[in-house]
């Protein structure tokens, strides 16, 4: 599988993660085909390969002939009898072990014989699996799951490393009833160094993107409960970055990303509702119909627009070979891009400021305006200037954006670190995360401030403030900190420094990774050992959580999980960020609002006296659940 080059300035990439399945497929496939012959002896003695301690699937042959059979016996005792599957259905399970766990991922059946009356049986369609586990080679499996899930992938968090672990998974028909044992592996846990750990922690979270996606459109689903339809239009542009990764890292194939992509696009393309260019916050997975996201908020939302552009912008950029589907990528993609009238949201000729949202039922009722204080949607801007159709003008940047300076200049020091621009303590951490999946801020310089420079103390006056902890919040310090929107035991919430009630989102420090990459790392590595199973899943990371409390949030969110996997990737590699930049239309309006060479590029004089103000300035834009 090919990758394109190694771009300039990025000269460290790290080793891409290869498939870790290559060569264990055929044979896979040829212990099965023996074992159904009839080669293999379900009351012979076991015939074990040598576990693999680097986490590659390793069937044993009594465990897979006696799963595949659905023989009694030690094996299988501690469960009810169930059927075989036809061998035409049989997936490969998958079992890798991490650091601390193994993690299981297989092929999803659709449909398959029962083999209950005559040769083939009645059909059945899977919905759900089971997975069981044993302790050793032979020995009895236990459930783990006390309902069927219904992804094929599962994770057994161990809390230990160099334990090994035999399973097997049995699929759940419609009806609920068990239709047969699909397969078996076997993985050993183990100890990862930093950027194994890294590239775990992303495929976990890819999962979220690629596995859990919407199976008809394959847009990304707003959380993992809840109304499966409802799917995320901002989510699903940090989605195009993780497709993105995905390739790099090897998680999946640059075909199959080529082809989920060309779906995604099209779906926006010939379903999706758009009011003028712009689409909904949710719409349904299915149809394309908007979801409103509230009551008046069921048109055009232009910020969540943006975060789908910015996805766009970058895929286009990454597949850039000379191949049919690779160009019906760039082609969609350009499309969508220039169909987008952001010029419509500044509400007026006159206007130099963007509106959030815009409804053919109610018009600008919601009235939000966008920008007028530092937070997630520089992004809307930089790109509504840099519209090659559509453009807005440079002095809405200044209009617009920045607006009163009042609310976005700061200029203050907080537990010893200048904060330019934002409010005090610097907001919800997703300020510094959303607008710059694929916008570099290295380098990025207006007359306010070096970007880059004032996410990266923001991130540290973040940590700082639950290091003093004002709240007296149980558990918080130098490795639990970061404060974000995110779920919580009292709802969905911005919570922040001063609007913090005990509640942590591992989003929050883990996507400020390229800003402050040791305490990031640290504060990963100790999330994941002490809270374990609580904080983890398959898709990786749950949302958030509250110690103090002892909630744990059940759930995934897709604007949460993007920041994740993008912030690590652009740590490692800058990759988003290589792909999103190399989009010439952005640098024009970067070019706009930049410093000029011999201009007074000193920060805004004012900002002591803005000091004060910024005290009581208000949270602008808080993502919706």
């Amino acid at each position: 599988m090919g990758v394109p080059a190694v771009p300039s300035g990025v000269d460290k990439r790290e080793p891409l993660t290869r498939g870790p399945w290559r060569g264990i497929l055929p044979l896979a496939v040829l212990v099965v085909s023996f074992a159904l012959a009839g080669g293999i002896s379900s009351g012979g003695a076991a015939a074990t390969r040598a576990p693999n301690h680097v986490g590659a699937p390793s069937l044993t042959a009594q465990a897979t002939t006696q799963a595949l059979a659905g023989v009694s016996g030690p094996v299988v005792s501690a469960l009810p009898q169930t059927r075989p599957l036809a061998p035409v259905v049989l997936p490969v399970v998958r079992a890798s072990g991490q650091e601390l766990r193994i993690d299981l991922e297989w092929d999803a059946p659709r449909t398959g014989s029962s083999g209950s009356t005559g040769p083939t049986g009645p059909t059945y369609t899977v919905t759900g699996y089971h997975v069981d586990r044993a302790d050793q080679a032979g020995g009895t499996y236990q459930r783990l799951t006390t309902a069927p899930v219904s992804l094929p992938l599962y994770s057994d968090f161990l809390d230990a490393n160099d334990v090994q672990r035999w399973y097997r998974v049995t699929g759940v028909a419609a009806d609920g009833r068990e239709v047969g044992v699909l397969g078996a592996a076997d993985a050993v846990s183990r100890a990862q160094d930093d950027q194994e750990f890294m590239t775990s922690v992303q495929r976990a979270t890819f999962r979220y993107f690629w596995d859990f996606a919407h199976p008809d459109s394959g847009l990304v689903r707003e959380r993992s409960s809840g109304n499966l339809d409802v799917c995320a239009t901002g989510g699903t542009g940090f989605g195009l970055f993780a497709i993105m990764i995905g390739v790099e890292r090897g998680f999946v194939t640059r075909a199959a990303a080529v082809e989920r992509i060309n779906r995604i696009l099209h779906f926006y393309d010939t379903k999706a509702e758009r009011y003028h260019g712009a689409f909904a916050h949710w719409l349904d997975g299915r149809t394309g119909k908007t979801v409103p996201f509230s009551t008046f908020d069921d048109g055009g939302d232009i910020v969540e627009t943006s975060f789908l552009v910015q996805g766009m912008l970058a895929v286009r950029q990454y597949f850039n070979r000379n191949d049919p589907q690779e160009i019906a990528v760039r082609v969609t993609a350009t499309k969508l891009w220039e169909e987008v009238e952001w010029s419509w949201y500044l509400r007026s000729p006159d206007s130099h400021t963007l509106y959030w949202h815009w409804s053919p039922n109610y018009g600008w009722a919601m009235d939000l305006k966008v920008g007028g204080g530092f937070n997630e949607t520089m992004i809307t801007y930089l790109l509504a200037m840099s519209s090659p159709t559509h453009p807005i003008p440079e002095s809405s940047y200044h209009q617009g954006w920045v607006g009163d300076g009042t609310t976005y200049v700061n200029g203050s020091d907080y537990y010893g670190y200048t904060q330019w621009v934002g409010q005090t303590h610097g907001g919800p951490l997703f300020f510094t995360h959303y607008s710059f999946i694929g916008l570099d801020p290295r380098g990025l310089r207006d007359r306010y401030c070096d970007y880059f420079e004032n996410n990266r103390n923001i991130s540290l006056i973040n940590r700082s403030y639950c290091i003093e902890n004002p709240g007296r919040f149980p558990n918080y310090g130098e490795l639990v900190w970061g404060l974000t929107a995110s779920d919580g035991p009292d709802g969905y919430l911005a919570h922040a420094p001063g609007l913090d009630n005990g509640t942590i989102a591992p989003t929050a420090s883990i996507s400020a990774m390229p800003y402050i990459p040791a305490e990031s790392l640290a504060t990963m590595r100790h999330l994941y050992r002490t809270y374990g199973a609580k904080l983890w899943g398959p898709m990786g990371f749950k949302d958030a959580f509250n110690p103090g409390r002892d909630w744990y949030a059940s759930d995934h969110l897709a604007i949460d999980q993007g920041p994740i996997i993008c912030m690590i990737e652009n740590h490692r590699t800058g990759l988003c960020w290589d792909y999103f930049m190399r989009n010439p239309e952005i640098h024009s309006a970067i070019a706009k609002i930049a410093v000029k060479p011999g201009a007074d590029d000193s920060m805004v004089a004012e900002t002591a006296e803005t000091a004060e103000t910024a005290e009581s300035a208000t949270l602008v834009g808080a993502p919706g659940p």
